[in-house]
C-alpha cells in the first residue's frame, strides 16, 4: 500500500477520478432536469394549466444552482490534461483537445446563453420564444454529454487515426469522431442522466407529500417523473445488455475482469457467469465464487455456448485491474435491478388508486423506495464510471497509449498537494450547493405565482 502513496501517477488517477466523480453529479442532474423543463413547459403552453407553468419556476431554480457548481467542478478536470497529463496531451492533443474545446465553445457556450434567457427573460420575450430558450438549454446540455463522451469513448476504441514520430494524426476525421464505443455508450450514459432525474424529481417530490406540502404540485411532479421512469429504467436495461455485448466484442480483457472470468471457456460448453466472487489476481483464480452455468456466455454473446474469453488469454501487463470493476459492475447492475422493482411497485400503488390526492401520502414506504433509488441512481453512475475507466487499464488510449506513459513528470508530494487541495475546495462548495439545494427545496413552489403578461396558452 505504501508504494501507492508515493506513486504520482497512482496519485494523479486518484485525483483525476475523484474531481470527475464529484462533478459528474452535477451535469448528470442538468441533462436531465433541462429535459423535465422542456416537458413541463410544454404541458403548460397546451394546457394553459398554471401548476405547470409554477413546475417549470420551481424546477428551475434548482436547475440554476446545479448548473452553477457543475460549472465550478468542472473547470479543473481539463486542466488536468496539461498538468497531469502533459505527455497524453501532447500525443493526442490535435484530435483530443479540439473535441474538448467543441464541448466549451459549441455545447456550453449555447447552453449559458439561452440559459439567461430561459431563467430571467419572462418579461423580455414571448412564450414561444421563451420556449424556444429552453429547448436550446436542454439542447446544449445535451451536446454537452455527447463531446464528453465522443472524448471518452475515443479513448477506449482509438479510431479515425494512428500514431506517426509520437503524435496521433487523424486519417479520418469522422470515424475518430464517432468511434465505436460511442453510439452505444452516449445511449448509456443519456439514459442514465434521465434515471438520476427523474429519481430526484420523484424523491423530493414524495418527501413533500409526506410533509403534506403543496401536495397538489409535488403529486404532479411525482407522476411525471413516475410515468417518464417507467419507460426510462426497462430501456436502460435493454441498452446496458447492449453495450456489454459491445464490450465483449471491443475490449474483452475488461469483460474478463469485470467478471472474474479466468479460463476461456471450451467450444460447445457455456462460459459461467460468476454472481459473487472473491477475486485472487496473484494466482490467477478466486477465492470462492457462486456461479450460475452458461449464464457469462449467454450474456456477452446471447448463446448459451458462446466463446468468452478468459483473463488468462491476456499478458498480465495488459490485464485491468479485477476487484474493484467487479464490484463496482454488480452494485451498478443491483440498482437498476432495485429501480425496476421500484417502477412495478409505483405501476401497482397508481393503478390500485393509491396515489389520489386523498390517499397519496398514506403511501410513506414507496416515498422512503424513491428517496432510496435516487441515492442509488448516483451511485449506479459512479459505479459505472468506475467499471468504464478502471475497466480501461492500463492504456490511456485502449491499445494506443499506457497510462504511465501518458503522465507528466511530477513529484508525488505536488500531487499530493494538489489533491488535498481539491478534496478541501470542494467539500465547500458541496456544503454551499447542499445549504441552497435545501433552501429553495424548503421554500417550495410560489403557487401564488403568474406568468407575465402575454404568456399564455402559445396559439
Amino acid at each position: 500500500m505504501t508504494e501507492f502513496l508515493t506513486d504520482p501517477v497512482f496519485l494523479s488517477r486518484v485525483q483525476f477520478a475523484l474531481t470527475t466523480a464529484f462533478h459528474i453529479t452535477f451535469p448528470t442532474l442538468t441533462i436531465g432536469l433541462a429535459v423535465y423543463l422542456v416537458v413541463v413547459e410544454w404541458l403548460w403552453l397546451r394546457t394553459g394549466d398554471l401548476l405547470y407553468f409554477r413546475q417549470f419556476r420551481f424546477w428551475s431554480r434548482l436547475f440554476a444552482v446545479n448548473f452553477a457548481v457543475g460549472v465550478v467542478s468542472g473547470i479543473p478536470l481539463e486542466f488536468q490534461f496539461g498538468t497531469n497529463w502533459g505527455p497524453f496531451s501532447a500525443t493526442v492533443g490535435n484530435f483530443f483537445g479540439q473535441i474538448l474545446g467543441f464541448e466549451g465553445t459549441m455545447a456550453f457556450m449555447l447552453e449559458s446563453a439561452f440559459l439567461y434567457l430561459m431563467l430571467f427573460g419572462w418579461k423580455r420575450v414571448g412564450p414561444k420564444m421563451h420556449f424556444f430558450s429552453t429547448i436550446m438549454v436542454a439542447f446544449g446540455s445535451s451536446l454537452s454529454a455527447f463531446w464528453i463522451l465522443v472524448a471518452n469513448s475515443w479513448m477506449q476504441t482509438p479510431s479515425g487515426g494512428h500514431l506517426a514520430g509520437g503524435i496521433f494524426v487523424v486519417d479520418d476525421y469522422l470515424a475518430a469522431v464517432f468511434s465505436p464505443d460511442l453510439p452505444l455508450a452516449f445511449s448509456h450514459m443519456y439514459l442514465a442522466c434521465l434515471e438520476v432525474t427523474l429519481f430526484v424529481v420523484g424523491a423530493v417530490s414524495g418527501a413533500n407529500i409526506l410533509l403534506g406540502r403543496n401536495v397538489p404540485f409535488f403529486l404532479k411532479s411525482f407522476k411525471i417523473a413516475a410515468l417518464a421512469a417507467i419507460v426510462v429504467a426497462p430501456l436502460q436495461a435493454f441498452v446496458g445488455d447492449s453495450n456489454g455485448q459491445e464490450i465483449g466484442r471491443l475490449q474483452p480483457a475488461k469483460v474478463a475482469a469485470i467478471e472474474a472470468h479466468w479460463d476461456t471457456n471450451k467450444p460447445g460448453t457455456g462460459a459461467p457467469w460468476n454472481m459473487l466472487a472473491w477475486p485472487d489476481p496473484r494466482n490467477e483464480r478466486n477465492f470462492f465464487e457462486i456461479q450460475i452455468p452458461y449464464a457469462l456466455s449467454l450474456l456477452i454473446t446471447h448463446s448459451p455456448t458462446g466463446t468468452v474469453p478468459g483473463l488468462k488469454d491476456f499478458p498480465r501487463e495488459d490485464r485491468p485491474p479485477i476487484v474493484l470493476p467487479f464490484y463496482a459492475f454488480r452494485l451498478m447492475v443491483g440498482v437498476g435491478f432495485a429501480m425496476m422493482a421500484v417502477m412495478a411497485w409505483t405501476v401497482w400503488a397508481w393503478r390500485q388508486g393509491r396515489l389520489s390526492l386523498e390517499r397519496a401520502p398514506g403511501e410513506r414506504y414507496l416515498y422512503y423506495a424513491w428517496g432510496l433509488m435516487a441515492g442509488g441512481a448516483y451511485l449506479a453512475v459512479l459505479m459505472g464510471w468506475v467499471t468504464r475507466e478502471v475497466g480501461r487499464q492500463p492504456w490511456l488510449a485502449y491499445g494506443l497509449i499506457r497510462t504511465g506513459e501518458g503522465h507528466s513528470d511530477l513529484a508525488a508530494g505536488a500531487v499530493w498537494l494538489s489533491l488535498t487541495g481539491f478534496v478541501a475546495a470542494y467539500a465547500v462548495l458541496f456544503t454551499l450547493f447542499l445549504f441552497f439545494m435545501a433552501k429553495l427545496v424548503r421554500k417550495g413552489p410560489d403557487m401564488a405565482e403568474l406568468p407575465p403578461p402575454g404568456h399564455g396558452v402559445a396559439g
